[in-house]
């Protein structure tokens, strides 16, 4: 099976061999390590950190482990129990914390969890901080408390309560335009926890739900990424139950899908542009999103008089940048809504929010809101290298050779041609370049990745 240890946490398959998959004495020593890494960065005594999961079969076993090896170590436990991934990031500083565990392995498999960690602002911990906790993880440098000073464990069940007043309590939503819709929606919350969330927020904007796999028993019902694949169980519901759209979320609730009346997907990405659309157009500003999101979001920003900016890859490099350039949304095309103005993280709260204002104030059914924006279509191809190849060397070829076409080389290459772009990206782990494209029809991005793997060919 896996383990994987990255800067940004720990995921792995449960069970297995230590250091070869994400067993129990994985789990402390990775957990000792984070909050080592906080007692040795905060001067002060008495540090806590706040722990939440998703509904995954492990996840119970995991907290347990999480929570003992903390308070083992002097540090003071606030469990939320079943949350989300925005809820945590919400409540860490809501509590004053100083950092936070999400115990989640988003949309992978049942067979999957992960320890993710947040800095004091609930926030995903950078690449710097990473690094210096899998180096005390390797060394096994902890020293634990002695039997007086062990950490205090609370648990609390107000968290999602205060993540959903937050969001009722923004200026941009409007509660009182979405209730007069009396909205009849559909949610696939693949048996996690947005089972609980999104119906408690939709009471609240005064529509109707209608649950499917919304039990959070950690089963998934179907492959949790929320793509088209995946999806014809909600689709056929919300026409057979004449909704007026369909939500789904991930096990973590960091990425929202949508579905139209008609049973028809809306597109991930274009999650972030009408989301963009609606804030945009009340307020000019700038628009963030990485260099493999659709450029739907670049043309919307364009047509409200604002700006457009493209960050690598990655939630942290989103959020840098949207920090820099002062941003009124960002996020990414896997239905990543990241709203600053309630915190910088990916969140489908806010998201199905914002959404249902922006709908319900163009009085347009959902797929005549969809209609109303530039249609692109997505390819994603990969070309196989032998391991003795340069492949940055490659790509440096490849940016030389369209030099005279927009390029950036922020996180691999992207070239931005009049009508499509293609996006080059070396892989971490395999000699591999992986190829985005997008442009008007399926086939035109198909063709233009293909057109690419022959030219990286001719440069080998």
């Amino acid at each position: 099976m896996s383990l994987i240890k990255s800067i940004s946490g720990i995921r792995g398959t449960i069970g297995g061999k230590v250091d070869e998959n994400l067993t129990p004495l994985d789990i402390v020593k990775f957990s000792a390590a984070f909050g080592t890494w906080l007692q040795t960065n905060k001067n002060k005594k008495n540090l806590t950190i706040v722990v939440g999961r998703d509904a995954r079969i492990s996840g119970k076993m995991v907290n347990s482990l999480v929570c003992a090896t903390l308070q083992g170590l002097g540090i003071n436990v606030i469990d939320l129990g079943l949350s989300t991934t925005p809820t945590v990031e919400i409540m860490v500083p809501e509590l004053n914390a100083d950092g936070g565990i999400i115990l989640t392995a988003s949309h992978n498999p049942k067979e999957w969890n992960a320890l993710k960690l947040l800095n004091e602002k609930g926030e995903f911990i950078n690449s710097e901080n990473g690094a210096d906790v899998l180096k005390l993880a390797e060394d096994e440098s902890f020293s634990f408390a002695e039997v007086d000073d062990l950490g205090t464990y609370e648990e609390r069940n107000d968290a999602f309560d205060i993540h959903i007043q937050q969001i009722l309590n923004l200026p941009m939503v409007d509660v009182k335009a979405i209730k007069a819709k009396n909205y009849k929606i559909v949610l696939d919350a693949v048996n996690s926890t947005g089972g609980i969330a999104i119906p408690m927020l939709l009471e609240k904007l005064g529509c109707e739900t209608i649950k499917l796999y919304c039990e959070p028993n950690g089963q998934f019902p179907h492959n949790p990424e929320p793509l088209k694949e995946h999806l014809g169980d909600i689709c056929a519901l919300v026409k057979s139950e004449k909704a007026d759209l369909g939500i789904v979320v991930d096990p973590d609730v960091d990425r929202l899908a949508l579905v139209d009346e008609n049973g028809d997907l809306f597109g991930e990405e274009y999650t972030l542009v009408a989301v963009a659309d609606y804030l945009l157009k009340n307020k000019k500003g700038v628009a963030i999103s990485n260099l493999s999101s659709s450029r739907a979001l670049r043309d919307i920003a364009k047509n409200h008089g604002s700006e457009y900016f493209a960050s690598a890859v990655g939630e942290v490099n989103v959020v840098n940048l949207m920090k820099e350039k002062n941003a009124v949304i960002g996020g990414e095309g896997n239905g990543g809504i990241i709203y600053p103005d309630l915190h910088f993280g990916r969140d489908s709260l806010v998201g199905v929010a914002l959404f249902l204002t922006h709908l319900a104030k163009e009085n347009k059914s959902v797929s005549e809101l969809r209609s109303s924006y530039p249609s692109y279509f997505m390819g994603k191809k990969k070309i196989q290298l032998t391991p003795e190849i340069d492949v940055d060397a490659l790509l440096t070829k490849m940016e030389k050779e369209y030099q005279n076409e927009e390029v950036s080389t922020v996180d691999g290459v992207k070239i931005d041609f009049e009508k499509n772009w293609v996006h080059l990206r070396k892989s971490n782990t395999e000699p591999i370049i992986r190829i985005y494209t997008e442009a008007f029809s399926q086939e035109e991005a198909d063709d233009l990745g293909d057109k690419m793997i022959e030219k990286i060919k001719s440069l080998v």
